[in-house]
């Protein structure tokens, strides 16, 4: 599989998909050609980025949603609408229509809701469900742009008006009214609201949407008579002040809204009307904008004008469209399949097709090694030596950089006259060559000696190698056992702590390259033991050489960090350890009252017979309490008479006399409750009811 490269201006540009970079084949076709279509090399080199990207005849319109996870795109035959899924990489569905489109927008933020001007003077609203309603216009509708502050979608026809439809109110307003018939092209600023409205006259009027009148005009020429004159293509810069108009003639002029004189004018080179005008800001390049007319689409620097690179398809353009803050770009064309084009150089890929980033360059077609096919480069030297140095300056050898190009016949000629015996020597080297392979393929043992004398270095490590029969080292690492910076320095204290538990083996010595026994390091027990010995004999070690001085202060700074580590090791455990005991639940001790204590020493017949009691006594009360699992709570009670309350005799008569006094006093008038002789009266006169 090849990747299609066409390097414009030093830039590599990548073509996914298009007539030219790719062919697609139906399936029965695919199983029944199998063998076939392994030598084909365009069925071979095929790259489907987007599954069933094309349309049965050719594409009008393409545009991608403002999420960037969405593409619509409108085409023929019949009139049909495609929607594009960029995370299933494929098509979402597709609708047909009864007019072909001549252009959409998409006014969410997917692809839910769109407006389609259709070529029979009626726009369509589509939802996600389908067509939701349609109206028409008096003129034939060419360009359209929508204002998402106020909900207007401004319409250009073939005559002065630009027809205003307010989507929130669902009615047609006031129309604008242009100097000349005919408006190309719409466009609004995204900064201040400015629209902008391309006449077949060649002018470019600006109108204020708050007061809804002119408020300036810019001449761009490439104005004539008929459809598609005079202004072609509108774009505005994000930063509010800058403008690109496009004309018919094919150029391109730059403008600043606070004066009417242009910055730059640019010469497409085809004169084909300018049909696409984008501005590109990515992290990787700044100040640039794309310019496309239906042969070429170009890039280039909006301050100089130089030319950045250029993609050209084999087929003719209608719309380009670029994902936002990427080096994608996709194409609607005259062809049947879409073109996809990836710079890496712009921007990186999309997030739905990363992978694009690491095999552009593994897939990428390689250029050819010769400028001219069936040319050989030979020098001046060369030609001298085959006995063509008189033909210099004639039409038979072309000369190029620090050479000449001769015919590869011609060459073959000449050269097969000045050594007629080439071919035998080509020969005897082929035949050569043929018995060299067919030696080492066959078994064979290579003495000891031999593999020793290519080790120059690391004698120990080539030998353990060899000992553990891991085959020949990697021709990447033939400089371990050749090259001496790569020598292994045993005595180190690095190596030392590496390999610290190897004990007695030889190691190489890099000045003479004899074996020598190397002592090994020892463990944490043979260390204490060492320590004590050399604490009890202390007056002894003053004797030793201050080579073995050296060599115990290696090995105690050994022991140390051998103990410090094992310490820490320790540590870890016992805090760990700490950590578990806390976490667990603690027992806790409870400690019992003197009544539950004194309840606990009765004897079991007498905690039964207080237990009967309490259940009686409980049984006795009329009302009973249950609670729920909730909290709710249930009384059940049993309503009682209240036994009547016995009195003294001396009580009863003395109640008597007052319930008679009562009614016998005058003074008694009116009072409802009785008065009796033994209650504490409130008044001071207590000798009142007597």
């Amino acid at each position: 599989m090849v990747l299609k490269s066409t390097p414009g201006a030093n830039i590599p540009i990548y073509q996914i998909s298009g007539t030219n970079a790719s062919r697609s084949l139906p399936d029965w076709l695919a199983r029944k050609r199998k063998r076939a279509l392994k030598e084909d090399a365009d069925y071979s080199s095929r790259v489907e980025l987007i599954q069933d990207f094309q349309f049965e005849e050719a594409s009008n319109k393409i545009k991608v949603s403002r999420d960037g996870q969405f593409c619509m795109a409108t085409g023929t035959y019949k009139p049909q609408i495609h929607v594009y899924d960029f995370e299933q990489l494929s098509l979402k569905f597709d609708r047909h229509t009864d007019a072909e489109n001549v252009d959409f927008l998409m006014i969410s933020d997917d692809w839910t809701k769109s407006i389609h001007l259709q070529n029979d003077r009626s726009i369509e609203f589509h939802a996600q469900g389908g067509i939701h309603t349609r109206s028409r216009i008096p003129k034939f509708g060419r360009a359209m742009c929508y204002d998402t502050n106020t909900c207007d979608l401004y319409i250009g026809a073939s005559g002065n008006e630009v027809y205003r439809l307010n989507i929130d109110q669902g009615r047609f307003l006031a129309p604008f009214e242009v100097d000349a018939d005919g408006v190309n092209c719409l466009e609004r600023n995204p900064c201040h609201g400015l629209l902008g409205f391309g006449i077949e006259d060649g002018t470019v009027e600006f109108w204020d949407p708050r007061s809804r009148h002119r408020v300036g005009s810019l001449d761009i020429g490439g104005g004539g008579f008929g459809l598609g004159s005079g202004a072609t293509a509108l774009a505005f810069h994000r930063d509010g002040l800058k403008v690109a108009c496009g004309n018919y003639e094919g150029n391109t002029l730059l403008f600043d809204l606070r004066s009417s004189q242009r910055t730059l004018i640019k010469d497409q080179g085809y004169g084909f009307p300018i049909k696409n005008i984008e501005y590109i800001d990515t992290d990787s390049v700044s100040d640039k904008i794309l310019t496309a007319d239906k042969r070429i689409a170009k890039i280039w620097d909006t301050n100089t004008g130089e030319a950045f690179t250029s993609m050209e398809p084999t087929v003719d353009i209608n719309d380009v469209a670029h994902i936002p803050n990427t080096g994608m770009f996709f194409f609607a064309n005259e062809g049947i399949p879409m073109h996809t084009y990836y710079i890496p150089a712009i921007g990186p890929a999309p997030k739905w097709c990363s992978f694009l980033d690491s095999i552009t360059e593994e897939l990428e077609e390689k250029p050819a090694t010769s400028v001219y096919e069936n040319y050989k480069f030979v020098t001046r030297k060369e030609l001298a030596a085959l006995s063509l140095g008189h033909l210099i300056g004639s039409n038979i050898v072309k000369s190029y950089m620090h050479g000449y190009f001769v015919d590869q016949r011609l060459y073959e000629q000449a050269k097969l006259i000045t050594d007629p015996f080439a071919y035998r020597d080509y020969r005897e080297r082929e035949v050569k060559k043929k018995i060299d392979q067919e030696r080492e393929s066959r078994i064979r043992t290579t003495g000891a000696a031999a593999a020793a004398a290519k080790v120059k270095v690391n004698k120990k490590l080539a030998s353990e190698i060899a000992e553990q029969g891991e085959g020949e080292v990697d021709d990447r690492f033939k400089a371990i056992f050749e090259d001496p910076e790569f020598h292994i320095d045993e005595e180190s204290f690095e190596y030392k702590l590496l390999h610290g538990g190897q004990a007695g083996k030889k190691t190489t010595n890099s000045a003479d390259g004899n074996l020598r026994d190397t002592p090994r390091a020892l463990t944490a027990a043979e260390e204490e033991e060492q320590e004590r010995e050399n604490g009890k004999s202390e007056d002894e070690s003053e004797s030793e050489s201050e080579d073995e001085d050296s060599e115990q202060a290696q090995k105690r700074k050994i022991a140390e960090m051998r103990k410090q580590k094992q310490e820490e090791r320790r540590n870890k455990k016992l805090q760990a350890r700490e950590q578990l005991n806390n976490s667990l639940p603690e027992m806790k001790v409870i400690r019992q009252s003197a009544e539950s204590q004194q309840r606990a020493n009765r004897a079991f017949g007498d905690q039964v017979q207080q237990l009967e009691t309490d259940q009686e006594r409980k049984s006795a009360t009329t009302s009973e309490v249950r609670r729920g699992p909730r909290g709710e709570m249930e009384i059940s009670f049993i309503p009682q008479k209240k036994k009547p309350v016995k009195r003294s005799s001396r009580n009863t008569e003395d109640d008597e006399t007052a319930e008679n006094g009562a009614l016998e006093d005058p003074s008694n008038k009116g009072r409802k409750s009785q008065r009796y002789d033994n209650r504490r009266r409130a008044s001071k006169n207590v000798f009142r009811g007597m």
